[in-house]
């Protein structure tokens, strides 16, 4: 319980506040005021300051600043993030230091943040440019958590995030393949060694680390089938191999019979450098699609070989990850239920997946009414 007192000193009166000791370091901790010409409006001050106190809104919570802060938080949340979860909020703490590191948790306001935010929108990036909205929110999202546990640790009067309003990330058009399109590319790149990864990708809508992440024990090609247990990212630009993001993400995905081809042709030549590597052969991990010594393989640099055989080949310009939305465009239009698409793309839920291809939805609702009136009409006479 916080207790006040009101004192004179150099011709004016002043009040004083013993706060709860900081919770981080059990240090005393005071809230101070002075410069009231008179003892009322001292302890008229005091009475609202100490009302302030016991609404959980002290002003002089901590001297700390922020950039002390989440330096420390960040390493609290260590053990328990991802490793991959916590180099991005890293990145977004690296964001928030230059321009907000030296404020006082204190004194932070919601109109700071949002021009911080704005600021990144215009100029965050590393060369100086616009930050998408995208980054800027997931900076944001990284602040917002920071603060809660300031404000719950009573090191920071609010969560001055919470209050602040981040960009808004405009939906995003996706660039797809027709089937056309995936057969041509795939005449480009038969003879290519990630010939069987391109496949995979574009008959499944797996995610570029889940491909990549994919091994031997996993895949069962007598039954058709595979398991997404593990996933390949990059941190600080390095290979890391780590469990999906989420529970949904993990599943059981079917297989049809060419793409079961492709992958026991695939195991085949995979076999043939192995004995051509010799003991230099990487051989832990026992990855399906891997360098050519058997390591993992990296998925920038794998991104990149994507995108050069796409300008190769001639065709409209994709990632690799719209491989992704090229099967999902295709399998709705073909008329497989969208919750079957869901999730053999892992998606959280069937909702998740109508949003993402809205654009899609038109044309499978056409469909739905021309099918219904096909079977109510069909024996009408003529």
């Amino acid at each position: 319980m916080a207790r006040g007192s009101v004192f004179q000193r150099n011709g004016s009166y002043g009040y004083r506040i013993d706060l709860e000791p900081d919770p981080a370091t059990g240090k005393r901790r005071q809230s101070s005021r002075q410069g009231f010409r008179t003892k009322r409006e001292a302890e008229t001050a005091l009475r609202t300051a100490m009302h302030d106190v016991a609404q959980g809104m002290g002003v002089n919570r901590s001297s700390l600043d922020l950039g002390t802060f989440v330096d420390d938080w960040l390493e609290t949340q260590r053990q328990q993030l991802k490793e991959t979860t916590w180099a991005s909020y890293r990145v977004a703490v690296e964001r928030i230091k230059p321009a907000l590191g030296r404020r006082k948790l204190k004194a932070l306001a919601p109109l700071d943040i949002e021009t911080f935010y704005s600021d990144l929108a215009e100029t965050g990036s590393r060369a100086g440019k616009p930050l998408s909205a995208k980054s800027v929110r997931n900076t944001h999202v990284v602040l917002r958590k920071a603060l809660a546990d300031a404000e719950r640790l009573g090191l920071a009067p609010r969560n001055a995030a919470a209050a602040a309003k981040p960009p808004v990330v405009d939906p995003v058009e996706h660039q797809t393949w027709d089937s056309d399109q995936v057969v041509q590319f795939f005449e480009h790149v038969n003879d290519d060694r990630f010939f069987a990864a391109y496949v995979l990708a574009a008959t499944t809508g797996m995610r570029r680390g889940e491909v990549l992440g994919l091994r031997w024990p996993d895949v069962d090609l007598d039954a058709g089938q595979l398991a997404v247990r593990q996933t390949v990212t990059t941190v600080s630009y390095q290979p890391v191999i780590t469990t999906p993001k989420t529970e949904r993400s993990r599943r059981v995905v079917y297989l049809d019979e060419h793409t079961v081809d492709v992958l026991r042709a695939h195991r085949r030549r995979q076999v043939e450098e192995r004995k051509a590597a010799g003991p230099a052969w990487f051989d832990e991990h026992d990855l399906v699609f891997r360098d050519d010594l058997g390591d993992v393989v990296n998925p920038d640099w794998f991104s990149r070989e994507f995108a050069r055989q796409v300008k190769a080949s001639g065709l409209p310009k994709i990632r690799f990850h719209d491989l992704r939305h090229s099967y999902a465009t295709l399998a709705l239009k073909a008329g497989v239920h969208p919750k079957v698409v869901s999730e053999r793309l892992g998606h959280a839920t069937v909702g998740v997946t109508l949003d993402l291809y809205s654009h899609v939805t038109p044309a499978i609702a056409r469909d739905a009414a021309d099918a219904v009136a096909s079977r109510l009409f069909q024996s009408q006479p003529d």
